[in-house]
């Protein structure tokens, strides 16, 4: 700071051919500075750019069950990970003990990470050096459209997704609850008079088939396959195996 009373005097400053970067686009643009001929001038302006809150990505998310939905679509449509098993294990003191039965309004929280995408097949750096891969046909398998087809055809799909069973357990439980017949519908016991009665080859109620429905088979609860996989896993889920079923589940 200058004495009082005292002026200062001016300088002249020469001409300093500096270079500074200025954003253009993405561009650095090179351009000389011209530098004050005063001590007193002020200098340029700098634009500063605020960041962009952040966003937690571990910061928890949850959904309210409206009418209609069951825990598998919730999960199928948040991506849930672990599908609905992880959700309901998550919320299972919320829900209770029978993961088919949740009310409109609930909260659950979505613990799973978004379900990973598929990896290439292969790199794109390699795409040009690798040798094109033969071409492999299997044939697909067919099933008869009858009882002995429509257990086999399950027990494949049961097979590829975990699920436990035998022939002989499913062929016993559905005897027991339908006599083979997949348009089966019980109109007179307390499912029925609940509104949701017991329908297919394994008599399963609406909620539970939409609760342990198996992704890849049919929307409809009469479908003999579909039926025959949602009870199975339901069955595992609360049995161990639909072989452990022996009556009324």
């Amino acid at each position: 700071m200058p004495a009082q009373g005292k002026h200062r005097r001016s300088r002249t400053i020469p001409l300093a051919h500096r270079l500074i970067a200025v954003g253009t686009g993405g561009a650095a643009l090179a351009l000389p500075l011209l530098t004050a001929t005063t001590a007193g001038a002020a200098p340029a302006p700098q634009h500063v750019t605020a960041a962009p809150s952040a966003v937690t990505a571990a910061q928890k998310v949850t959904h309210t069950v409206v009418k209609g939905e069951s825990l598998a679509k919730i999960a199928d449509a948040r991506s849930v990970s672990g599908g609905w098993k992880a959700l309901y294990k998550t919320n299972r003191d919320a829900i209770g003990d029978n993961p088919s039965l949740i009310r409109p309004g609930l909260k659950l929280k979505l613990s799973g990470a978004p379900k990973a995408a598929a990896a290439p097949t292969a790199s794109t750096e390699n795409a040009s050096t690798a040798k094109p891969a033969e071409a492999v046909q299997t044939a697909a398998k067919s099933y008869t459209n009858d009882l002995d087809g429509w257990i086999r055809e399950a027990l494949d799909v049961m097979a590829q997704n975990g699920i436990p069973g035998s022939y002989d357990g499913i062929h016993r439980n559905i005897m027991r609850e339908s006599a083979g017949n997949p348009q089966a519908i019980n109109n007179w016991d307390s499912n029925a008079a609940a509104g949701i009665p017991s329908k297919g080859l394994l008599q399963v109620i609406d909620p539970t088939f939409e609760a342990y429905h198996v992704p890849g088979t049919s929307t409809d609860s009469y479908d003999p396959v579909a039926n025959i996989t949602a009870a199975c896993n339901y069955a595992a889920d609360r049995y161990g195996s639909i072989d452990n079923v022996n009556g009324p589940y």
